[in-house]
């Protein structure tokens, strides 16, 4: 026996089956069907198990099931990776596409289509401001650290985190849209401030006007939330992520976000509310820039100062919660809220400001393309003055709940507008100015140009007329009987009597004799440049004017008979330049009337005003002269007067027509002078008008003739067309 045999390792089934006292088989032919019983069991042990791990894990429908759940799975991660490669590759080609079209940081920051324009008072200081403001480039570096931080706190807290896409921010928008009711996408969008800045860039699609409605659609159209258009910013942003740096974007976006009140970035906005830098604005100040962001015009502190610091407190609680801001510094924010600098709290001369950007070059106002600094004629004091003698009449004088609207104008004699207020609403901009804009009927405030007219053909305000019963038959029209406001005559009255008590019968009678077209002529080179009435009820003002042309026309009584261009304009500069490109100094054009008619005017109607129907317009101290004017049915009222020093005009009415009741223009108008002029005169030294009275009658011994042609030569040619009308 071999040495294999007798170390011959024991079977299986010997093992699991002993048996007692059994020795093993020792013959070779015992052994051979051992071993062959050996592996059949073996095997027939192998198959078994297999059975049993088939019942265990694959047997029945659930192995099924697995086995196409795996196969499924294999499927769908196949191809979703193959297709998120490819989605990479296209991302990676539209991200290199648009990272090649990216310009250089400096020529994205000042994207405006159109230029700023800013108005300056008569003494040089900012009153307002027109266009598209932009006040210089700031830099994330320049800025102050606290208006930086606001913007990250307010806008994108992981701003230095996020690869131009936060998945974060757009799901919590996306969360926040589904419980507030609204559609995914609708509300808000989560986008980073790399997609804002993206989308203030429109993705890189520059203002076209010829391609465009208007800007504004360019901007609408920049601004649309579609899914596509949003994966078009998400790809933009990419690639300006892998283009600049954080803080180059960041600095892109502090120069072209809108912030309100046509400001234009950061530094404009600083510039606009706080008369600052945004390099200097402390805590407060830049929460409240900061919350701009969000709605612009409706959180703009211009338009309401309380919603604005509101809005501000919400920021600073950011700025301390994510560590920006000490609570001592967040405390002392909160009891110091920002306040506007006093040129926009004032909000001067609105109507003032719309009416130079409306008479100045359009190409250096409306549609400037460059940044204009206008120096102008107001005068803030004046304009102040007018607001509140406006606003305190109408408090004190009127009653509760009209609707009655009033303008009025106040300017030099050379024409330079010093203040000008367009309706009871002061503190506006490009609102209907009625100062400038409404054309309404002038009544008796135009009867000095018929006057003007006589006394410029040599005629004496001591002259007489006739007040008595009076018919003209005009063409057409037939039979015409003016009255006077009293419904009485008054016999025979001189001129000066006629104006200051406003006789109707006296002025047409005048107008007849001077001419109409004479009177027409004088009206017009005086600066009214409405259509005239043809009839002689041009001299009861028939005709319709603007209250800025017709206190115009009275500045050229004032300044000896010259016409007046009424002028806001005194300097227009590009920005940065030294060299003026207009330049305006006086508003006095050609002569009129000559300087003894004008002074003589002068004298008639101080007497309106110290005698006659404008007796509430008297200023203690001051010589004044004026005319008052109602219209047919009180529709409109009116009181133009002047000083030595200032010409201003009142209208008052309601917009629709509608009349007024109970007021002529020598009531609440004249006393709407007087309060604004009470407010400019004060702290002046009275000086007296530049009048003449008329020479009285001649009684030194002369010709009887003579003295007769002298006294009576207005009756003898009033008497001579009155015969040439009827025939007598």
């Amino acid at each position: 026996m071999t040495e294999s045999r007798r170390r011959k390792t024991p079977l299986v089934a010997d093992k699991r089956y002993p048996s007692k006292g059994r020795k093993p088989a020792t013959t070779k032919r015992a052994a051979k069907p051992a071993g062959k019983k050996a592996t059949a069991r073996k095997t027939s042990t192998r198959k078994t198990a297999r059975k049993k791990t088939r019942k265990t894990s694959g047997g029945g429908g659930g192995g099924i099931f697995r086995r196409m759940f795996r196969w499924i799975w294999r499927v769908i991660w196949g191809v979703t990776w193959r297709m998120g490669a490819v989605a990479a590759m296209l991302l990676a080609l539209a991200v290199g596409v648009v990272y090649s079209s990216l310009p250089d940081v400096d020529a994205l920051l000042d994207g405006r289509a159109r230029g700023s324009v800013t108005l300056l008072d008569r003494d040089g200081k900012v009153f307002a401001w027109r266009g598209d403001q932009f006040g210089g480039v700031i830099t994330a570096d320049t800025v102050s650290p606290h208006l930086k931080n606001a913007v990250v706190a307010t806008e994108d807290k992981r701003f230095y985190r996020h690869f131009g896409v936060s998945p974060r921010g757009v799901a919590s928008a996306v969360r926040i849209n589904l419980s507030e009711g609204r559609g995914p996408l609708s509300g808000h969008g989560g986008s980073t401030i790399t997609q804002q800045t993206a989308k203030l860039l429109c993705l890189g699609v520059p203002y076209e006007p010829s391609e465009w409605e208007s800007e504004a659609a360019y901007e609408s159209d920049c601004r649309q939330g579609s899914l596509w258009r949003k994966a078009k910013e998400a790809v933009y942003a990419i690639a300006m992520e892998v283009k600049y740096s954080k803080d180059e974007i960041l600095t892109i976006y502090l120069n072209r976000a809108f912030l309100g009140a046509g400001a234009r970035g950061f530094e404009a906005a600083s510039q606009r509310y706080f008369g600052i830098s945004a390099a200097e604005v402390n805590p407060a100040q830049a929460a409240m820039l900061a919350g701009l962001l969000v709605a612009p015009t409706r959180y703009a502190p211009t338009n309401n100062l309380k919603r604005s610091q509101d809005r501000a407190q919400l920021v600073v609680g950011l700025m301390e919660a994510q560590g920006y801001l000490t609570s001592a510094q967040a405390s002392s924010a909160r009891s110091n809220p920002a306040q506007l600098s006093e040129a926009a709290a004032a909000r001067a001369g609105g109507y003032f400001a719309d009416w130079v950007m409306a008479s100045g070059p359009e190409f250096f106002t409306r549609n400037t393309t460059e940044d204009v600094v206008i120096r102008t004629t107001l005068d803030q004091r004046i304009q102040k003055s007018a607001e509140e003698a406006l606003k305190f009449i109408f408090q004190e004088k009127v009653r509760e709940g009209s609707k009655a609207q009033a303008a009025i104008v106040v300017m030099s004699a050379d024409g330079a507008v010093r203040g000008m207020v367009g309706g009871r609403k002061t503190r506006v901009s490009g609102a209907f100015n009625r100062a400038t804009q409404a054309l309404r009927q002038t009544g008796s405030s135009f009867k000095p140009f018929v006057y003007a007219t006589a006394l410029e053909l040599g005629y004496s305000p001591l002259d007489t007329v006739v007040d008595e019963p009076y018919c003209v038959n005009i063409p057409g029209s037939g039979q015409w009987c003016p009255k006077n406001y009293t419904n009485k005559f008054y016999g025979r009255v001189t001129l000066a009597d006629a104006l200051k008590n406003s006789l109707n019968i006296p002025a047409v009678k005048v107008a007849e004799v001077a001419g109409l077209d004479n009177v027409r002529t004088v009206a017009s080179e005086f600066g009214i440049d409405s259509d005239l009435a043809q009839g002689p009820a041009l001299a009861l003002g028939a005709s319709e004017s603007t209250l800025i042309e017709m206190t115009g026309a009275y500045a050229g009584i004032l300044n000896g008979g010259s016409a007046v261009e009424p002028y806001g304009l005194t300097e227009l500069k590009l920005l940065g330049d030294d060299t003026p490109v207009m330049v305006t100094t006086t508003g006095i054009g050609e002569r009129v009337i000559n300087d003894k008619a004008a002074k003589q005017l002068t004298w008639m109607m101080e007497r309106v005003v110290s005698e006659g129907t404008g007796a509430r317009a008297q200023l203690p101290g001051w010589q004044v002269a004026g005319k008052t004017g109602t219209t047919q049915a009180a529709r409109d009222a009116w009181f133009i007067g002047f000083t030595a020093d200032y010409v201003t005009g009142i209208w008052m009415g309601y917009d629709d027509n509608t009349p007024l009741s109970g007021v002529t223009g020598g009531g609440l108008p004249a006393e709407i002078w007087k309060e604004t002029m009470l407010r400019v005169t004060e702290g002046m030294t009275p000086t007296p008008l530049p009048m003449v009275a008329p020479d009285p009658p001649v009684k030194t011994a002369q010709p009887q003739q003579q003295r007769r042609k002298k006294e009576t030569g207005l009756d003898r040619a009033i008497n001579n067309l009155l015969n040439n009308i009827f025939g007598n």
